[in-house]
């Protein structure tokens, strides 16, 4: 299924396209092609025309700020925006929009949402995720971060690692314990949490390309409303797994268009580098297109699905593995074309983790090793290939679960 067919489609996509001519000079050369502050500024008025138009989240209906249409025209508004080297919505839309919001409007009741949708949408509520902790990474059931009711409030104590983008926002979602003496997968629920309060304390952590892109967010008795709960009190593990499944749905309509971009960018520079006749990159590259093009096809598969309605499912574990798997190959074998340059980057980084920089920038080695840095991550962060291969082989493939270690005797 073509998602991005159909006459409906093709009217709205004509609509972009002039919503885009509209928004930039006839010299546009992409949003690479301007200086950090000019790229801030453009991306934030283009994220408030896009709101305007509910097209920050086009698939949600009118009422909570979004367009009333469907994953096929949120195809359409990427794939435009992409070739015309502007960029959809803000770093932190992927928590509010993609992963709190879809998943609200499946557990939440009108209240709420009405309360909260509209102003996510307008970007005056800002996400960031709090799940993983110190002790709680892949096997995230064994967190620890207490929400303790008190009045008509939570009382929050712990401490959250490797929060993407709390820096720049005002709320964060949290898996919280709330009945502690319930088994690891119950007992916890999901929590709204306002970030500018006494009692929370965000440290950045500066990663492998030397940026601070995650963060460590720490809990002293810090409060949220005792009604800001996603789905039911202790029942917040399966509000969990609908986030996570939207996260890697979304993710699926969106990283092929992205990857076929940076593969372009990656050819260009093979040419560039005179080794576009070097048998064994040409053969590494025909398999980064097959791959992309496996990458795209899961992505229209999961199109349909939403288009029917129906939620990810444990079928897009498979999704996140073969991304980040490619991905790091695929950077593997841009650091190769750089030769000793990647020793000595020059020119600026990239902007995006999943992809090196933008249309109207230079191919610049600098950009290619900082995504490159970034991919080596993508294998851990928003679940281990090993969890994801157990999710594929005991929900999908129907394989035994894994066997666990028998218990050693106490001494």
């Amino acid at each position: 299924m073509e998602p991005q067919g159909g006459e409906r489609a093709e009217r709205f996509r004509a609509s972009v396209q002039a919503f885009v001519a509209d928004l930039v000079p006839p010299d546009w050369r992409g949003i690479g092609a301007l200086d950090p502050i000019e790229r801030g500024t453009f991306q934030e008025r283009t994220r408030t025309a896009l709101a305007e138009r509910g097209w920050v989240a086009p698939a949600w209906p009118r009422e909570y700020g979004g367009a009333g249409l469907g994953p096929a025209e949120l195809v359409v508004v990427i794939e435009e925006l992409t070739a015309a080297g502007i960029p959809y919505g803000s770093d932190n839309d992927e928590f509010g929009i993609t992963m709190l919001g879809n998943t609200m409007l499946r557990w939440s009741d009108p209240t709420l949402l009405r309360r909260l949708l509209p102003r996510i949408v307008s970007g005056e509520y800002v996400f960031a995720q709090g799940f993983s902790e110190p002790g709680a990474g892949s096997d995230l059931a064994s967190l620890s971060l207490r929400a303790e009711p008190h009045g008509d409030q939570w009382v929050l104590n712990g401490q959250k690692l490797w929060s993407s983008g709390a820096h720049k926002a005002n709320w964060t979602f949290v898996l919280a314990r709330t009945s502690p003496d319930a088994p690891a997968h119950r007992g916890i629920s999901m929590l709204l949490v306002p970030l500018d309060q006494p009692g929370i304390d965000i440290r950045p952590i500066r990663n492998l390309t030397g940026e601070a892109d995650f963060n460590e967010v720490f809990f002293d008795n810090a409060t949220t409303e005792l009604g800001l709960v996603v789905g039911e009190v202790d029942r917040g593990w399966t509000v969990a797994m609908t986030l996570l499944g939207f996260e890697r749905g979304a993710t699926a309509l969106k990283a092929p268009i992205r990857f076929r971009n940076e593969l372009d960018r990656l050819i260009e520079l093979v040419r560039e580098r005179g080794l576009h006749r070097d048998p064994d990159i040409r053969r590494r590259i025909a398999w980064c297109h097959v791959q992309v093009e496996q990458l795209r096809c899961h992505g229209l598969r999961t199109a349909a699905t939403l288009i029917a309605g129906q939620e990810p499912g444990p079928a897009a574990a498979a999704f996140k593995l073969l991304w980040s798997e490619y991905h790091q190959r695929a950077t593997e074998l841009a650091v190769d074309v750089l030769g000793l340059d990647a020793l000595t980057p020059t020119g600026r980084s990239s902007p995006n983790w999943f992809h090196t920089d933008d249309p109207g920038a230079p191919n610049s080695s600098a950009s290619w090793t900082s995504v490159y840095l970034n991919a080596r991550a993508g294998t851990i962060y928003a679940g281990s290939s090993q969890i994801q291969r157990g999710i594929v082989g005991e929900l999908v493939l129907g394989l035994p679960k894994e066997p666990r270690p028998a218990p050693t005797a106490a001494r």
